[in-house]
């Protein structure tokens, strides 16, 4: 569901292939052009061994503002160091060595104005050809390189040395100061605070002696650096648990400790495993297998991850797990292998992808763990096949420096990831299981942008597929997850509020994986003045009156989802007005559209929300259209269909008085609630309808009086003589009620005794076959 595709001017060449369900990122570009070290500005031209016989360029480090340093063999065997800015599509030449090096480390600063380089001076074979032991394997050199002027030796000894300078926040004026972190394979970490100086169009380092230093951390068996935050994440093992700690360093030259939380990881490496310090292809191809596969991942909504993989006993199962240090748990996963060779690789590369942690194994799965919501397993993607596969990725270990972005440590070449829509919507539509229909249409709803397209794709989706969905409502996802995303960035912390799915467990299975884990319930809300209430609890910082608002942008959001949704079906069943014309039966779209209103209004039911103006005034026009009699009636029985004012009005002016017709309309009028039912009955002019006024009269009369006994004498009225006893004695009791004062329709004059009275005749007369006059 995502693609891998090359970095521009980091992967010079080759296939940008990827898998069915990635997209890719921008397209490759021809190799470099870099310029000559020390001048600024001007065009980029080429250094003199820039030839076609150069080696591969690889990328040895990521800085925080996306520039990457890169090095590359002229044809000379010089070792060169470029730098390539993502922002321009630019690049730079930093510094040449006259000589064959193995770069293990480089950094540039800010300011671009030092050079920091650690690399591998000979092999040991080398050195004892050379009968030079007392060189120092490693060296670690500060270059200034504004112009190119002083090196200085910052370390030479015999264990690695890897090398970053810190970054200050982005928009700060070019500074003088520049702070570098030096990592010691001896399991320590210091920062170096360098001063510089502009002397005659040269910047040079002003501190004549050592470089002021402090140490940041001891004993540390791992290390991850996170240049976009400028943190400083390692572990210390303990007895019982290891410890993961994390230092946070500011533009003031402060630092300190902002994190400690214990693992339950077993760590019995003597080797120091480091993360985003470089990339040392040689050294990280002879130790990956052996040393901690851990990564650390952060995201923009506040997400913190540590990703591990574990050791099992089983030769076809991997296990993995991820801790939510942001929820409060964590939750490891076993995956039994469809099939296992050899030579494939069985270390898992964790991918960080903002929104999801990519555990992804080349040529087995590829494990889309949502990390901003990772309570319910339904709303990851575990895909294997040809899902999973990424063609550029396979049978290669792998890092992730920066969000969406992933480095082959194999020949360092660097891609840019992303989930494709087009291709989760084909997943979407092909998939057979909840679990999949769920994560891919949270997926769509939530991690991508809302566009009129995608929504509509959706939608029609859910109109064909309702009844295939047995776990969960997708209406209800769909309007939950998008009123999720749409008020979510309007204010901060609400979407810690908001509920995001209608599910409040979920008991599935996900074929291949097994994760045991702790459910924490979601709120329910029904809907306003509860939701209202709910963020005045959570929300007393943002007042009353901005509360308010965020109230009335839900529901305004709310109805108009639904509105979007009818809108789309609409148009997917090419529907127009001639739903409203009653003395036609419906067509086949609108008894599928009819269906899918109910699902709708079972949805809003279920959550207690409002339907748009008109929503029931349409269901019921349509439900008149397409069901017979007895299911009409038996829908309006059950609440399923709402009988309104403007549905009712038309139907009983439209349709003419034949018996099919009389009897729809009885039995509409029968089921009025009162007060509609009176203005309703306004509108047909029928013998029935006087029928029906009468008795509701007759009905309200007796129930005042009660069980009273008629005991004053009855008084003369007007009316028609009739020699029939028991309607005379009706009329007789119901004119002495009216004497009492007692008129239900007062504002009905031509309601009364005599009204009822001539209605009975009629009607009588009426089932006799006689003409009344």
């Amino acid at each position: 569901m995502a693609a891998a595709a090359p970095q521009e001017a980091v992967r010079w060449g080759g296939r940008s292939g990827a898998g069915p369900c990635w997209a890719g990122g921008p397209p490759s570009v021809p190799p470099p052009r870099p310029r000559r070290a020390g001048a600024r500005g001007g065009r980029y031209a080429a250094p003199p061994d820039a030839s076609e016989n150069s080696s591969a360029l690889y990328v040895v480090n990521v800085e925080r503002n996306g520039k990457i340093i890169y090095t590359w063999k002229g044809n000379q065997r010089n070792t060169h160091i470029g730098l390539y800015d993502l922002q321009t599509k630019q690049n730079e030449h930093l510094y040449m060595f006259e000589r064959d090096l193995r770069i293990i480390s480089c950094s540039v600063n800010n300011e671009r104005t030092l050079l920091a380089v650690s690399f591998r001076q000979y092999t040991e074979e080398e050195r004892v050809s050379r009968l030079l032991q007392s060189v120092s394997k490693y060296l670690t050199l500060l270059i200034e390189i504004h112009p190119i002027n002083n090196v200085r030796v910052l370390k030479a000894v015999d264990s690695c040395v890897r090398v970053q300078f810190l970054y200050p926040v982005e928009g700060r004026n070019t500074s003088t100061e520049s702070r570098l972190l030096l990592v010691s394979e001896d399991k320590y970490i210091e920062q170096f605070d360098i001063h510089v100086a502009e002397e005659e169009h040269k910047v040079v380092i002003q501190n004549s002696g050592q470089l002021p230093r402090a140490r940041v951390a001891d004993d540390l068996i791992w290390a991850q650096w996170d240049m976009v935050e400028q943190r400083l994440f390692y572990i210390v093992p303990k007895e019982s648990k290891s410890t993961l700690k994390c230092v946070q360093f500011y533009p003031d030259e402060n630092f300190n400790s902002i994190l400690e939380s214990h693992l339950d990881i077993s760590v019995n490496d003597t080797q120091l495993k480091l993360v985003n310090f470089g990339y040392d292809y040689c050294q990280d191809q002879d130790v990956a297998s052996k040393s901690l596969n851990l990564q650390v991942f952060t995201s923009k909504a506040g997400g913190l991850c540590v990703c591990c993989s574990l050791a099992s006993d089983i030769p076809d199962e991997i296990m993995y797990s991820i801790y939510f240090l942001h929820k409060g748990y964590n939750k490891t996963f076993t995956v039994s292998l469809e099939r296992t060779e050899s030579h494939q690789l069985k270390e898992v590369a964790f991918m960080n992808l903002d929104y999801y942690v990519a555990a992804y194994l080349p040529g087995q799965f590829l494990h889309l763990l949502n990390i901003q919501h990772p309570d319910l397993l339904c709303y990851s993607l575990f895909l294997t096949g040809e899902d999973a596969r990424i063609d550029v990725l396979q049978n290669c270990s792998i890092r992730s420096p920066l969000v969406s972005t992933v480095l082959d440590c194999h020949i360092g070449s660097m891609y840019a990831v992303s989930i494709s829509d087009s291709a989760l919507l084909r997943f979407l539509q092909n998939s057979k299981r909840d679990s999949e229909r769920l994560a891919a249409l949270h997926c769509a709803l939530l991690h991508f942008r809302h566009t009129e397209g995608l929504e509509m794709q959706i939608i029609w989706w859910i109109s064909e597929n309702l009844s295939t969905c047995h776990s969960f409502d997708p209406i209800q996802e769909f309007i939950i997850a998008s009123l999720y995303c749409r008020m979510c960035p309007e204010t901060h912390d609400l979407d810690k509020l908001l509920p995001y799915t209608s599910l409040l467990d979920w008991i599935g299975i996900i074929p291949g994986v097994t994760c045991a884990t702790d459910i924490i319930s979601l709120p329910v809300l029904e809907m306003v003045a509860q939701l209202k209430d709910h963020l005045m609890r959570h929300l007393q910082y943002v007042g009353k009156k901005k509360i308010d608002q965020i109230v009335l942008d839900y529901v305004a959001n709310l109805l108009n989802l639904v509105h979007r949704i009818m809108k789309e079906v609409w148009r997917r069943y090419q529907l127009h007005s001639c739903i409203f014309c009653f003395d036609e039966r419906g067509s086949t779209g609108e008894f599928a559209v009819f269906h899918i209103m109910s699902r709708i209004l079972e949805a809003a039911n279920g959550m207690c929300m409002p339907l748009p103006p008109g929503f029931h005034t349409l269901h019921l026009g349509l439900g008149v259209r397409c069901l017979p009699l007895h299911t009409l009636l038996h829908y309006i029985d059950n609440g399923v269909l709402h009988l309104t004012e403007t549905c009712v009005r038309k139907l009983l002016k439209d349709l003419d008085d034949t018996e099919k017709n009389e009897k729809l309309k009885f039995s509409i009028v029968m089921r009025l609630p009162e007060a509609l039912g009176q203005k309703a009955r306004q509108f047909w002019n029928h013998p029935i309808n006087a029928n029906f006024i009468a008795r509701k009269y007759v009905k309200l009369l007796l129930e005042k009086l009660g069980n009273r006994q008629c005991s004053r004498p009855i008084p003369e009225r007007p009316s028609v003589p009739v020699e029939f006893l028991p309607l005379n004695y009706l009329t007789n009791m119901l004119a002495e009620i009216e004497t009492q004062g007692v008129h239900p329709y007062e504002k009905q004059d031509h309601v009364n005794v005599r009204f009822v009275e001539e209605t009975a005749l009629k009607h009588t007369m009426t089932l006799l076959g006689l003409k009344y006059s």
